[in-house]
């Protein structure tokens, strides 16, 4: 039997069997509309709030600062346009507001930030980030503006798992806030740190977070925005009053009972995401040392313990995935959302790497079903690869496919260079 091993937890990870045990009643036992009065809506309608406290601990929240949305990607959207379009915003700036997002944030808040840019209704900056694929606070703080409502900054990285400074930039926003007698909101793109880091909100500086269930062993489909009270959001979804007013629509009961159950799961793997870190770093290890010409995208501080980037000079990203995949070996070329993309990844693009590079580069993200096997199974079937594409692509000029990091030398924090 040909051996599979799965490396894009980062992409989507497995249902939890705790979760999915939890889900099950409300298929088809407790199947009532929970904005029904009578007792099948009211059975729908404790697992909602039970799950909506779940959440709330996490974020050390009030229950009413939960909003239960369809995933990450909506709860973005509805934090870029709906603070926006909220006409306290407007009211509050006496014209169009400014928004600061940084250059590495997923795409739907990009792109939500250049919707409301094209659309006249901010003005938007993009906070650069350092070959490391970090942003910085001062950096922010450079970008703000007398008219400036909104920034978002992502937790951690979906490419290259870099832990930005949120805490840092909480702090910033809240020295400005307090030095110029106005209020601007920080929203932190949650959802791939949940598994890993503290999302206390007072502790971040946060007034909005998004999140992901299927990012966390829950199910897909579901996932939740944390909004501090009396931070102005536009309506996003008309029609009942469900979510407090905000999103309509009947509730999406066992997901939301499967994305309670999913946060709730999360103390009882502090030890194994330990471990998921050890495996990280026997495969950066592995693959540096058996691989010449290999780099890890980014430094290994302040990076999530189940993310590994790799860029491979003279082999092709697209290729390395492909052969790998014949191996039984599931990785990404970057973003998940992404993937049929051919376009360079604005991540590494950003962070100095060239298209060329950027084409080059792998993500493996580990998860709680990754074992050493796995990570050695993978170190032994990669040098043999990228030989042969190396080969395949015999005329390539390696000279001219070093990074504007490697350029500058490989000793630089981003750009770890080996062979």
């Amino acid at each position: 039997m040909e051996k599979k091993v799965y490396m894009d937890y980062a992409a989507t990870t497995p249902l939890d069997e705790k979760v999915f045990a939890d889900m099950m009643p409300y298929f088809s036992e407790k199947y009532g509309n929970p904005s029904s009065i009578h007792s099948f809506g009211e059975d729908a309608q404790e697992g909602i709030i039970k799950a909506r406290k779940i959440v709330a601990d996490f974020f050390g929240a009030k229950d009413s600062e939960i909003i239960f949305t369809s995933g990450a990607t909506e709860g973005n959207n509805a934090v870029i346009k709906g603070i926006v379009m909220s006409r306290k915003i407007w009211e509050a700036c006496g014209g169009k507001p400014h928004i600061v997002v940084s250059d590495v944030e997923h795409d739907c808040v990009l792109e939500s930030a250049k919707r409301v840019m094209k659309d006249g209704l901010a003005e938007v900056s993009f906070a650069p980030v350092g070959s490391d694929g970090r942003v910085s606070a001062d950096d922010v703080q450079k970008l703000i503006q007398p008219n400036t409502v909104l920034v978002s900054v992502m937790y951690a990285n979906n490419e290259t798992g870099a832990i930005q400074p949120v805490q840092e930039i909480g702090r910033m926003i809240t020295r400005e806030n307090e030095a110029g007698n106005k209020k601007i909101y920080f929203h932190i793109d949650a959802a791939q740190a949940v598994n890993y880091l503290d999302c206390n909100a007072d502790a971040l500086g946060a007034d909005l977070i998004t999140i992901s269930a299927h990012k966390i062993y829950g199910p897909k489909g579901v996932g939740a925005l944390y909004a501090r009270t009396g931070t102005p959001l536009a309506k996003f979804m008309d029609g009942g009053e469900q979510e407090f007013g905000l999103r309509a629509g009947t509730h999406n009961v066992p997901g939301i009972v499967g994305l309670g159950s999913a946060i709730a799961q999360l103390e009882n793997y502090k030890e194994k995401n330990k471990e998921i870190g050890r495996l990280r770093d026997r495969l950066i290890d592995g693959i540096l040392a058996s691989v010449s010409r290999s780099a890890l995208n980014g430094s290994r501080e302040n990076r999530l313990p189940n993310n590994v980037n790799m860029r491979f000079e003279g082999a092709e990203g697209e290729a390395i995935l492909i052969m790998l995949k014949d191996k039984g070996v599931a990785v990404s070329t970057g973003s998940a959302c992404a993937a049929k993309s051919l376009s360079s990844s604005h991540v590494l693009k950003s962070m100095g790497l060239t298209d060329l590079d950027a084409h080059s580069s792998i993500r493996f993200s580990l998860g709680r079903q990754t074992a050493q096997e796995d990570i050695d199974y993978v170190i032994s079937a990669v040098p043999g690869i990228i030989e042969k594409l190396r080969g395949v692509s015999g005329s390539f000029d390696h000279s001219t496919n070093l990074s504007q990091a490697d350029e500058k030398g490989s000793k630089e924090e981003g750009s770890v260079f080996f062979g």
